[in-house]
């Protein structure tokens, strides 16, 4: 997750802190960032220029000599080579002592590159005309600039002004490791709630307005959802009158920090949206919607749809699906489909902001191989409460860009509507958890800080739906420390009994078993749980045996690890073969894994898995001493009295009398 700091400050405006403050303080409160980059990182002395006159270069043949105003009493004389440069120009100019963060084609160096009074091809140059590369910037963060060449401001913008603020580039991109738990935080805004608890400021919660007209959306959008289990609520607002065109500079910027590539106004602002509250949105042309009526139902087996990126899709029962009333329009929290996407032309678009269960889209994005955005937040179960915000603040965008007429009113599909929970406050026990001695005021500020609200009279603590991650009363002593700050707790000796400790059953006969094994000469190796059926004929397997009934892989790596293996002996087979082949003398291996043995096929549930404990060797020792070790492993455990011999051959793979 990337959030850049001043999109932060959209929402904690009174946040006055460095990059490294801000990194290190919301890391020490629970949200880690991972690494942040200054976009003004040797950048200095770079204001606005105006270029007054521009000549061709007599000793070069694409140089040219340019006398630019920089707002000082004389203008300076500046070569420059881009091949865009005019008289006229408003541009970035690196004055003599100043930096850039590297050169034209991107690179940037670490020290940055310092701006001196020079001579090019005989002529002085007093300074430098900059591109956005050489700003340490790129064209997705600047659409506007040019591929190759200078940098170009409006011709309105003032001469001397410093140019890394107006480019916004006194800034920084901070990357965060958020934990799976703590699903809130894949937002900015979530993250910014954080910030403001952490640093101690007002946390401003964006007013959604919408104008809106007098029509409504439901005479517009019929809704209807089949397997509400795994879409527990969909919402659907109308846009018509639609102008498709770029998004601002701002937003632009904004998607570009977090590596989302621009589109267009109305692909952009779902984007935006998905990455401010974490709702993933999808938006449809409104006119290819047959019978404008939207159902949510199961695919069926073999279904094959073909989504945004052109690529077709092979579905099964599992995967939820968007249909109108003819056909599928999308695959449901994981990408839209190609018969309904936004073009140049859409006139009226369909916004949704849905959600769907978790597990069910982490699954179903395996099965299809296809992991998006939006998969990647709704595997982590979202909150269904955010849909509508998501949806009304496209909307109060498309409105607040003059990109179309917002429909009045609101679709919502949503039967059970989740609910606070309410968390016991029980401060002696949060108290003896921490080793501390919190007031009860105390705690309560703590909590309310991050929207946690205490109900007196219940003496509970009233937690939003947002805020998935806060159950029990140890989740309350986890907010109390990460805002009090964990480095101010002090050191104590844990308190309690002591008791003696041993390993579980199995752990001791696995150890025992390693160590007759590396005693009698063997090494341990490891082998993949993933097969071919192959092995199944490489072993002489019975058509009907049991082992060949192995459970599939939906998407393998490949043949060769297509299915869970049933049997722990082609793996040590496999490793003896690749060693004799190597030339290698006398190898004694042995490995202990689980083998999967499905109940029933399909799997209606979990498969058994067992531990085998297996042996292999060549060279050097023969039958008999193999015997002797699994006599003494079955002596070990206590079973030697109780093991049998057959000289039957029950598998074709073991050795006639043996």
């Amino acid at each position: 997750m990337n959030t850049s700091l001043s999109w932060i400050k959209r929402y904690v405006p009174d946040l006055d802190v460095t990059a490294q403050e801000y990194a290190d303080a919301m890391t020490l409160s629970g949200t880690k960032v991972e690494n942040y980059e200054e976009l003004d990182k040797n950048l200095d002395k770079i204001v606005v220029g105006e270029i007054l006159s521009c000549e061709a270069h007599p000793n070069s043949d694409h140089l040219h000599i340019c006398m630019v105003n920089v707002g000082e009493a004389e203008p300076l004389q500046i070569v420059c080579g881009a091949p865009n440069v005019a008289a006229g120009q408003k541009v970035p100019v690196v004055l003599e002592g100043g930096s850039v963060a590297g050169s034209r084609d991107g690179d940037k160096n670490p020290e940055g590159i310092k701006i001196k009074a020079g001579k090019l091809r005989g002529v002085e140059s007093h300074g430098m005309i900059c591109s956005i590369e050489e700003l340490g910037s790129t064209h997705e963060m600047y659409p506007e600039a040019p591929e190759y060449g200078i940098y170009v401001f409006p011709d309105d913008t003032e001469v001397g002004a410093d140019a890394i603020e107006l480019l916004g580039l006194h800034d920084a991109i901070i990357e965060y490791e958020i934990t799976s738990n703590r699903v809130d935080c894949y937002s900015v805004i979530g993250i910014a709630r954080e910030a403001a608890a952490t640093f101690g400021k007002k946390f401003h919660n964006p007013e959604i307005k919408i104008t809106g007209n007098d029509e409504k959306a439901s005479d517009y959008i019929d809704v209807e959802v089949i397997d509400k289990d795994l879409c527990p609520r969909f919402t659907a607002r109308v846009v018509k009158n639609v102008k498709i065109g770029p998004s601002p500079k701002w937003m632009q910027r904004c998607l570009a920090s977090n590596g989302i590539r621009p589109i267009n106004n109305v692909v952009d602002i779902t984007n935006y949206v998905m990455e401010e509250y974490g709702q993933p949105m999808h938006s449809y042309d409104y006119d290819m919607i047959a019978g404008h009526k939207i159902i949510v139902k199961r695919a069926k087996d073999g279904d094959v749809f073909t989504t945004l990126d052109g690529q077709e899709r092979h579905l099964d029962h599992d995967v939820i699906m968007i249909c109108d009333a003819e056909k599928e329009v999308g695959i449901g929290g994981i990408m839209g489909g190609e018969n309904s996407m936004i073009t140049d032309d859409v006139k009226t678009v369909l916004f949704e902001a849905a959600n769907f269960n978790g597990t069910n889209i982490r699954l179903s994005s395996k099965r299809i191989g296809l992991q998006t955005d939006a998969s990647q937040k709704f595997d982590k179960g979202l909150d269904p409460n955010t849909a509508e915000l998501a949806v009304n603040r496209a909307c109060e965008l498309m409105e607040e860009f003059g990109a179309g007429e917002v429909v009045g009113g609101i679709v919502d599909v949503y039967d059970e509507v989740r609910q606070p929970k309410e968390v016991a406050f029980e401060p002696e026990k949060i108290n003896a958890l921490l080793g501390t001695s919190f007031t009860e005021e105390e705690m309560i500020g703590y909590f309310e800080a991050v929207d946690l609200k205490y109900d007196a009279e219940k003496r509970c603590v009233i937690v939003p739906t947002w805020r998935q991650d806060v159950l029990r009363t140890c989740d309350l002593a986890e907010e109390v420390a990460r805002f009090y700050g964990y480095d101010k707790i002090p050191t104590t000796l844990p308190k309690g009994s002591s008791t003696a400790g041993k390993l579980q059953f199995d752990m001791r006969i696995l150890s025992i078993a390693r160590d007759i094994a590396e005693d009698c000469g063997f090494s341990q190796g490891y082998c993949y749980s993933f097969e071919s059926r192959k092995v199944f004929d490489k072993l002489r397997l019975d058509e009907d045996d049991a082992l060949r009934n192995a459970i599939e892989i939906i998407n393998p790596l490949g043949e060769d690890f297509s299915i869970m293996r049933t049997t722990s002996l082609n793996g040590i087979l496999t490793s003896l073969a690749t060693n004799y082949n190597r030339r290698n003398k006398n190898v004694r291996l042995y490995e202990h894994g689980n083998v999967y043995l499905p109940k029933a096929l399909p799997l209606t549930e979990l498969p058994d898995e067992r531990m085998r404990l297996t042996l292999g060797m060549y060279g050097e020792g023969d039958f008999f001493e193999m015997k002797g070790v699994v006599q003494l492993l079955l002596s070990k455990f206590g079973l030697k009295k109780k093991a049998a011999y057959t000289t039957d051959v029950l598998k074709n793979y073991l050795h006639p009398g043996r």
